[in-house]
């Protein structure tokens, strides 16, 4: 997974699809992540949480934080975005 997110939707749904196919339910995310189920259930929605919770989140799936220097973003990554608003 290498996507540049920008939004907290876009996180969301990253995350849901590594769930999944890490083959965890939300529960049993929530338990590896030492968290209750309602902070899975926040994050996959795109909703606020704390940096604690995402960071145990990521850790339980095995994925890290990056943080990077923000750009424009490429006209692929524009076009993609818009597509995405007309599903």
């Amino acid at each position: 997974m290498t996507d540049k997110i920008y939004l907290l939707s876009e996180l969301g749904s990253a995350l849901k699809a590594q769930r999944k196919a890490a083959g965890l339910s939300k529960t049993k995310l929530a338990q590896h992540a030492g968290k209750v189920r309602e902070v899975i259930y926040r994050l996959e929605s795109g909703e606020d949480v704390t940096v604690s919770s995402l960071l145990a989140v990521l850790g339980a799936l095995g994925l890290t934080l990056q943080i990077s220097k923000d750009g424009m973003p490429t006209m692929q990554e524009v076009a993609a975005r818009f597509a995405q608003d007309d599903d």
